[in-house]
């Protein structure tokens, strides 16, 4: 799952990436693009380096 998951955010890294070039040659607002590029990447890193963290025991008092 995880070697897809790698496929699938290049991909989008990628496309959002040629999207921002044509943002720069003024084809598409730039003002749409940079935010997607920066979305696009924070999530790959969110979800390529995420750990289950121990959240502590509950109590039920």
């Amino acid at each position: 799952m995880k070697v897809i998951g790698v496929i699938i955010f290049t991909a989008l890294v990628l496309t959002a990436f040629l999207m921002n070039l044509f943002g720069l040659m003024r084809l598409y607002p730039i003002y749409i693009t940079s935010p997607l590029l920066f979305l696009v990447i924070f999530f790959t890193i969110k979800s390529l380096f995420h750990r289950k963290k121990f959240k502590g025991f509950k109590s039920y008092h």
